[in-house]
């Protein structure tokens, strides 16, 4: 069966499916469902259920990707029991997940199908879902780690900000500086790896040295650690390269600005694990300085805060709109969204058994992303929630992979669920 998944994998990676653009697949999607003769409802958030019979369990995943490199153009390739995409992300985030529940569409299983949009940018079609689900239960298969089952998550919100600054006097020098090829990874699952940022390493480049600025485009998404930073510049003094910095002497005259605010709140930014949660041996709260811009005077801050209670991303969100504030930016705050509180209950149970029978062990994790079962339970309080999925390594960057043994056995433990409810 595992052939049969990856076969609609590779299908899946060739319909473009980025977030925001995601028509194509949202098509697919609906026209799959119904030659297998099951029930389409979808609606105004492009949310789709596909339903047969009167079930009791519903599969959950999200049909949008994080773009990066190359995508969606998509090259798969597999080594050592893993696949990749060559210079682009792969989507295995989430577009595993689905290839799965295609999968048992093709078997004609009694089910409900959910499948979420744009969940990737703010869990958006989750927030905004307008669909009557049957099913008691819902097992959400976004997680990416095998022998684990999810029972709660981080919730979070994305923060902005603004500010205008007025023209001044260039120095004696122009350059083009970038930071470059860095290694990226997902903003929740891996911010407490130390993975550089491209931002912060810029700006710690020049903490110490006076300059002005023409223009800046920082970072790709805003729940990835960004790779990838240019800023045009005037300087004081002389710039040299290094070891993650690139300096390029320009000719060319720059209009530059005042932007002291600028540059100091990059510096003065924390990006990275907040808080520490022991209980869950897990971060608490964070932070990730994801997106800058700066042009014609006009700089834009995106980032995006997550935290293991209400209470904790309420706290985090306010101590960087204070600094944001400091730095007399004006502030907004986007795509907020809750935690979903661990809970150990017969369905989460059936699901441990289960995991337990394919791979000899198991256990109960939180983890500090956002997943879709927070929200989800707003809208459904009467559903029983849990999580599962096939491990995946560093989605969200050019470096995704999958292991390609854990999709069959993942898909073996689904079945196992199935039958275990009916």
């Amino acid at each position: 069966m595992q052939e049969k998944i990856i076969d609609n994998f590779i299908n899946i990676t060739k319909i473009a499916h980025c977030s925001q653009n995601a028509e194509a697949l949202f098509s697919y999607l609906v026209d799959f469902g119904k030659q297998k003769g099951y029930e389409v409802q979808s609606d105004e958030a492009k949310n789709i259920l596909i339903r047969k019979g009167n079930p009791i369990l519903a599969l959950q995943a999200h049909y949008d990707m994080v773009c990066m490199g190359k995508a969606p153009q998509i090259e798969t390739h597999v080594q050592e029991g893993w696949m990749y995409a060559k210079d682009s992300s792969l989507g295995a985030d989430n577009g595993m997940a689905i290839a799965m529940m295609l999968t048992l569409m093709e078997q004609g299983e009694a089910l409900e199908f959910l499948f979420t949009a744009d969940e990737e940018i703010g869990l958006i079609g989750a927030s905004n879902i307008d669909l009557e689900l049957s099913s008691s239960y819902m097992l959400n298969l976004d997680f990416e780690e095998e022998g684990i089952v999810c029972i709660g998550c981080a919730g979070g919100a994305d923060l902005l900000a603004e500010k205008s600054f007025e023209t001044v006097e260039a120095y004696a020098y122009n350059y083009e500086v970038s930071v470059s090829g860095l290694e990226g990874g997902h903003s929740g699952v891996e911010i407490h790896k130390n993975i550089p940022n491209a931002i912060k390493v810029l700006a710690d480049y020049l903490i110490d040295k006076s300059v002005r600025i023409a223009f800046c485009q920082g970072g790709e998404r805003r729940n990835s650690i960004p790779t990838d930073i240019v800023m045009k510049l005037s300087s004081a003094e002389p710039l040299e390269s290094n070891h993650w910095v690139e300096v390029k002497r320009l000719e060319e005259d720059l209009t530059v600005y005042k932007s002291d605010d600028f540059l100091n709140l990059l510096i003065d930014f924390k990006h990275g694990v907040d808080r520490y949660n022991n209980e869950f041996n897990l971060p608490d709260t964070s932070i990730n300085l994801a997106i800058v811009h700066f042009e014609n005077g006009v700089a834009k801050i995106e980032c995006s805060s997550r935290a293991m209670s209400d209470k904790g991303l309420d706290e985090i969100n306010a101590k960087h709109l204070k600094l944001f504030e400091h730095h007399h930016f004006k502030t907004n705050v986007e795509y907020k969204y809750p935690s979903w509180k661990p809970e150990i209950n017969a369905f989460t149970s059936t699901v441990n058994d289960a995991m337990k029978k394919e791979f000899s062990k198991s256990k109960y994790e939180a983890i500090h992303a956002g997943l879709e079962c927070g929200v989800l339970l707003e809208r459904y309080p009467d559903i029983k929630f849990a999580s599962i999925g096939p491990t995946i390594v560093s989605p969200h960057s050019t470096h995704e992979k999958v292991k390609l043994d854990s999709v069959g056995k993942i898909f073996e433990v689904v079945e196992e669920v199935i039958d275990q409810l009916s």
